[in-house]
């Protein structure tokens, strides 16, 4: 491609509703530079990290691969920048993970190919690619050129965007690809196993903004208490996206099945209310897959001891803290007594975290177990 169409394609690119972050060792350098030269970068670009030392490489892997330049490293990479951009996109925008491991033309003549992978990751969709350059055709920079380029057209196909169809190869060049698509019903237990953080349903339709206010709970069901509670707690935040989240994962329970998760999504579908499925059922693990987040819970909720241990519950609300989250604390029933912030022990270096939500602008002390327990009579 020359650098008209190149500017072209990022163009396009950036004016999708796709968000990225870039996970790229041993190539590809000018793909950094030409997403990021053109103008509203910053509506694509979220984050790019060159872990190119093997000990870097590592640390981001969580392990030592069996290879550093395979398909596999480059898919591991793409999913882990995935991952990462779930947690730092706008709610709701499409997010994709990019990653690239090449093993290029260098200073010292190489005994193996010059070979590249790439791999785009959406929610939908995994791409992987595996190039062979022809050796002593190009210099490093040509290589590099021609993976920039490559990888380029993969972003803009995982953005859903038709790039130019010249091809940088030669005919001596070698390049595969394969897709593998994922149904919802596959996302939600790629979900329930680790390998994705959360999936959202961007059912309301509010504009999206960068912070969100987050209520967490079971749902079952969802009832107006939960809906009035979001209503006052978005009011006092002024600012941010409401979500209700469900996590699929419970700390002293069997996981959710994806046929459970599809019928609780149902009922925020049906109220156009946004809810995210997670696999973080404690807070301390909520606050640093969301962080900046306002969380909106019952005086029933925080703070409490973890294991009977004030100490323990101290230094993981303080690293709630650190993430730049705060708590909205709304009224509930405790032992037949009503309750709100002010009748909680509060330590004193946490009480700039949590703020209340007075009972004169929410209080309804109906419960999804008391609905439950009285549908079944």
């Amino acid at each position: 491609m020359t650098e008209s169409r190149i500017r072209t394609v990022v163009e396009a690119i950036h004016s999708s509703s796709s968000q990225a972050v870039l996970h790229l060792t041993g190539g590809a350098s000018q793909t950094v530079g030409s997403l990021l030269s053109v103008p509203g970068a910053s509506n694509t670009v979220l984050e790019v990290v060159v872990p190119y030392s093997k000990m870097s490489l590592i640390q981001l892997l969580g392990k030592i691969p069996s290879q550093f330049c395979s398909q596999q490293t480059a898919e591991d990479m793409a999913l882990l920048a995935y991952n990462r951009a779930l947690k730092l996109s706008t709610p709701g925008s499409p997010v994709v993970g990019v990653g690239f491991t090449g093993s290029l033309a260098s200073s010292r003549p190489k005994l193996g190919e010059h070979r590249l992978y790439m791999s785009t990751r959406t929610a939908d969709q995994l791409w992987i690619s595996r190039v062979t350059l022809t050796k002593g055709l190009r210099t490093r920079e040509e290589e590099d050129g021609v993976s920039s380029h490559l990888l380029i057209k993969a972003i803009a196909n995982a953005c859903k965007i038709r790039a130019a169809s010249i091809s940088v190869l030669s005919e001596s060049d070698v390049s595969d690809e394969c897709v593998t698509h994922f149904n919802e019903d596959q996302q939600l237990e790629q979900l329930i196993n680790g390998q994705i953080c959360f999936k959202i349903y961007p059912f309301a339709n509010e504009i999206p903004t960068e912070r969100k206010i987050i209520m967490p709970g079971s749902f079952n069901p969802l009832h107006d208490g939960h809906l009035k509670l979001m209503e006052v707690a978005t009011r006092i935040c002024r600012d941010g996206y409401p979500c209700f989240e469900i996590s699929a994962v419970n700390a002293d329970k069997p996981p959710l099945s994806v046929s459970q998760i599809k019928d609780r999504v149902k009922q925020f579908e049906k109220n156009g209310k946004t809810v995210i499925i997670s696999n973080q059922p404690y807070f301390y693990k909520k606050a640093e897959l969301f962080p900046g987040s306002a969380f909106v819970i019952g005086a029933d909720t925080a703070p409490k001891y973890y294991d009977g241990d004030y100490s323990k519950m101290l230094k993981i609300l303080i690293g709630c803290k650190e993430t730049g989250c705060t708590f909205l604390v709304g009224g509930r029933n405790v032992d037949g007594a009503f309750k709100v912030l002010d009748d909680i022990d509060v330590p004193e270096e946490l009480k700039d975290m949590f703020v209340s939500i007075p009972a004169e602008q929410f209080r309804m002390d109906i419960s999804s177990t008391e609905i439950r327990n009285a549908s079944a009579m």
